[in-house]
């Protein structure tokens, strides 16, 4: 029989008690590398979750929706799965467009060669069921008097010299095109916050993509970043990529007017030092009107009432500032004369009085003007289109041609490059659309910053040389047809061909 004393038992109990303790330290002492691992491994698991997107398109304004359209629709690059962030209320629950309303403000001229593009993916048939508003010809001039231009589609053997279109009918004929397309995309109705490019480690088996956090907290990948997302683009400042540029010392009015007839064209105005007047009509009975000056000026006009504003429109379209340019005969008076056969000038070459104004139809809004470039278009698996590349002054309307040109541009390349088996995110890829489109931008924004510069100056030298310059545009057919050849988007340098 054997007897267990009463101090042996409290000695095992002790002795267990203290194994025990030594065995729950050991383990605990194993668990923060074993929870390290288990949050690296669940870290990974979320990671893995994100989705992944072909091309994500920051900024779902005209030019961005764009470039998702030309995706869309051509047999390359219809496959490409599109994520598309913009905040814009509007992308989810569309624009209310009401036929009867005046039109709005906002609107773009649109180029033939812009249209021709837009009814290659099949967005144009749905602006032709809205309002736009062709025209056919084309009246510039100096307030002096001394000299004016005429341009006619007929003379390059065209329909139209181009088309108005409001903002809103653009995009949302693009949007109805896109939805339409049966093509893979996904709308995020958020910002984008941040943006870095992961290495192919950090990305499993799915190579190095942009990893992109939104406003929501929430995360997705892609092989491509395009910022459409405008001049102050956010893509453009987290890729590091610098601008230069300068701000002119002046704003923009624009807003929409009445008038007695329908007008079917555009009229430019340049007014003293620097100043431009356009009146662009938009359909029936109204014109939108783009009206430079200095801040200050501005802001009064915007501010005082209907009635004077109207008054002031017409003494800046017409009978302001100076008289109105006579209709010379090729005969002797000009210093073209012996450049053309003809004797007399033609009805549609004789100066057109501009329509007069009798009522304010819209707000007016005010926008500051300047010019920036994009020191560059791309860099790896980010690349910039439109307003985030490039920014114009409005004086021939053809900065949103310009996005346009770059949204086509870059469907274009990115199909090339997958035809040959080539990542879409590279910058060897990317560099072709820059190659591509930034001599063309570089090109217009000169001329039109160069126009600006030159209509600055108010004393008579210059004067008398714009003036000729008028002159030579209207008698001189060659400069004439290139001249509109150019601003129509065929993009031969405006000089004798």
């Amino acid at each position: 029989m054997i007897r267990t004393s009463t101090r042996q038992v409290v000695f095992h109990r002790h002795a267990w008690k203290s194994a025990k303790r030594t065995l729950c330290s050991g383990a605990e002492a194993k668990s923060p590398g074993a929870s390290i691992e288990q949050g690296t491994a669940d870290k990974q698991r979320s990671e893995s979750n994100l989705p992944v997107h072909d091309v994500a398109i920051v900024g779902g304004g005209m030019v961005g929706m764009a470039l998702a359209c030309s995706l869309a629709k051509m047999p390359l690059t219809n496959h490409l799965n599109v994520a598309i962030i913009d905040s814009n209320p509007a992308l989810q629950s569309g624009q209310s467009i009401k036929k009867e309303d005046p039109p709005d403000p906002r609107v773009s001229t649109v180029t033939p060669a812009t249209k021709a593009l837009f009814k290659d993916v099949g967005a144009w048939k749905y602006v032709e069921e809205n309002r736009h508003a062709y025209f056919d010809k084309m009246q510039v001039w100096d307030y002096t008097g001394l000299g004016y231009t005429r341009y006619h589609a007929k003379d390059v053997n065209k329909e139209v010299l181009g088309c108005v279109v409001e903002n809103k009918v653009l995009h949302k004929s693009l949007l109805s095109c896109l939805q339409d397309s049966g093509s893979q995309h996904k709308l995020y109705p958020l910002r984008l916050s941040s943006m870095n490019l992961e290495p192919a480690s950090a990305s499993s088996s799915r190579g190095s993509l942009a990893k992109l956090e939104l406003s929501d907290g929430n995360s997705l990948y892609a092989k491509l970043v395009v910022g459409a997302d405008g001049s102050k683009s956010r893509v453009k400042e987290l890729a590091g990529i610098s601008s230069t540029g300068w701000k002119y010392s002046q704003n923009a009015i624009i807003c929409t007017v009445e008038h007695m007839e329908e007008n079917r064209c555009a009229w430019q105005r340049f007014l003293p030092n620097g100043p431009k007047f356009a009146l662009l009509p938009v359909g029936d009975k109204f014109s939108n009107i783009v009206w430079t000056m200095d801040p200050e000026e501005s802001l009064n006009r915007k501010s005082m009432s209907d009635v004077d504003f109207v008054r002031e429109v017409n003494r800046a379209l017409d009978n302001g500032y100076g008289p109105r340019p006579k209709s010379q005969s090729f005969g002797g008076a000009s210093v073209f004369s012996w450049l053309t056969t003809k004797t007399a000038v033609s009805a549609n070459d004789c100066f057109e009085i501009p329509p007069k104004i009798t009522k304010l139809a819209s707000e007016r809004m005010v926008f500051p003007l300047s010019l920036k470039h994009a020191n560059s278009y791309a860099t790896k698996r980010v690349v910039l289109i439109g307003d985030a590349a490039h920014t114009v002054h409005p004086l021939a309307g053809q900065g949103v041609n310009m996005g346009f040109g770059d949204a086509f541009s870059l469907s274009n390349v990115l199909a090339e490059g997958i035809a040959v088996g080539s990542d879409i995110g590279e910058v060897s890829l990317l560099r072709r659309y820059e190659l591509d489109r930034k001599p063309v931008n570089l090109t217009m924004m000169a001329i039109l910053d160069g126009f600006q510069k030159a209509y600055s100056a108010d004393f008579g030298p210059f004067n008398v040389l714009r003036a000729a310059a008028f002159q030579g545009a209207q008698h001189l057919s060659p400069l004439k047809r290139n001249i509109i050849s150019y601003a129509s988007g065929e993009h031969r340098f405006p000089l004798f061909s």
